[in-house]
């Protein structure tokens, strides 16, 4: 299942009952069938099923037509069972199929024990196949509103459940922009890269905004994860991290310097042949898509968000790229490929242990004030003639009384 129906419906909560216990499944997909198979079995048991329906016998994996009454079939109980009778009704029905349970692909359908349908992805996705399946990805937590037709989906909060803010973490911000005509979607990860495994966060996607409306969710996702730093895909409007920058005075915008035919690379600050966002060239795609591939499949990036995942199941190789296949979307795929060719510029590095040694610095400082006992102030009811500055004693008096004073004093 390459590209997700729309009558799929996700599970990330859910365990089902397998010949191994109960274990996860990936979703399930509503079909409409014009006939199906109605089996009864000799265990009192009765199956409602597609034609094609995968059933576990002693001799393998059996659709439910191709059954017979010599075919003893896998039960809950471990007794096994027979059919007894197999009739094909043609009569429209809803049918669900289990999608991914298990390891095994196995699960009990009203005591049978049926094989279900493999989420795979394509075979020659950028992603594996059995990493694919692998994908944790997790429920929204909560909703940002921005505007009226704006939602910021999360999935780690950057406040944490007892009401702290997570001020020492950093976060990244990758854009991907489309023209707003309702063809492709403008989409934003949020990735916390304060540690590793880095972590999709938080995702937006829209179909239909205005660009000259972009920059202010850009801006209002970004002040929300602690000033985020962005890079933004400039390819079809430039002009976004432009406004961005001049007019919402957002300051964390990554920059790019190319030029004397040098390959793209982050840059700080401004000057000649620094651009404000990243040009998706087939170099740079090349770069990110290779090193989005080792990043998953090397356990170094948690991808939470099942609409991204299901846009991995669908990107796929092509003649010298990849992209999505045909009558499916990549837009969130690409906020991924943006982020995997950050992380191995260098300049991403300085910013991230630069930043990590500050919280680190702060965290050993705050240790430090926190043991430190204050001094205790002795009132003995004179007026204090001297003062101390560092390891000096001044006097504020006349020198002989006031030295007189202090040695009675110490």
């Amino acid at each position: 299942m390459s590209n997700l129906p729309k009558s799929f419906t996700p599970n990330g909560k859910f365990l089902i009952h397998t010949p191994n216990g109960y274990e996860s499944f990936f979703g399930v997909n509503k079909i409409s069938k014009d006939r199906f198979v109605h089996l009864k079995f000799t265990n009192e048991k009765e199956l409602r099923c597609s034609e094609d329906h995968p059933i576990l016998t002693v001799d393998g994996i059996i659709k439910a037509k191709d059954l017979t009454k010599k075919h003893c079939i896998e039960t809950e109980d471990k007794l096994g069972c027979f059919v007894k009778s197999k009739r094909i009704i043609k009569k429209k029905i809803e049918l669900f199929d289990i999608v991914n349970s298990g390891k095994d692909h196995l699960y009990f359908s009203n005591g049978i024990v049926s094989h279900n349908c493999e989420f795979l992805g394509s075979s020659n996705t950028l992603i594996s196949s059995s990493k694919l399946q692998e994908i944790a990805y997790r429920d929204v937590v909560k909703i940002l509103k921005i505007g009226e037709d704006n939602q910021l989906d999360i999935y780690i909060d950057v406040i944490k459940g007892d009401g702290e803010l997570t001020k020492d973490h950093i976060y990244v911000m990758t854009v991907d922009v489309a023209e707003g005509k309702n063809l492709d979607s403008s989409a934003i990860s949020v990735f916390d890269v304060s540690t590793t495994p880095y972590k999709q966060v938080a995702k937006y996607k829209n179909s239909h905004i205005s660009p000259v409306l972009f920059p202010t969710v850009i801006a209002e996702v970004g002040k929300y994860y602690n000033n985020a730093y962005v890079l933004i895909e400039i390819n079809n409007n430039p002009q976004i991290a432009d406004i961005l920058i001049s007019e919402m005075e957002y300051e964390n915008v990554l920059r790019v310097e190319s030029g004397n035919k040098q390959s793209q690379r982050l840059a700080a600050g401004f000057g000649r042949g620094v651009q404000t966002g990243l040009k998706m060239s087939h170099q740079v795609k090349k770069i990110g898509c290779l090193n989005l591939k080792t990043l998953i499949e090397s356990n170094k990036l948690e991808i939470l968000d099942f609409d991204t995942v299901s846009e991995l199941s669908s990107f796929v190789s092509t003649a010298s790229s990849w992209s999505a296949e045909e009558g499916a979307n990549d837009d969130m795929v690409m906020t991924l490929v943006i982020f995997s060719w950050i992380t191995t510029q260098k300049y991403f590095r300085d910013i991230v242990n630069h930043d990590l040694r500050k919280q680190l610095q702060l965290e050993k400082f705050n240790k430090i004030e926190e043991s430190n006992f204050v001094s205790p102030i002795i009132d003995r009811g004179q007026d204090n003639l001297f003062f101390f500055d560092g390891e000096d004693v001044w006097f504020t008096g006349d020198y002989d009384e006031s030295y007189k004073m202090y040695l009675q004093n110490s």
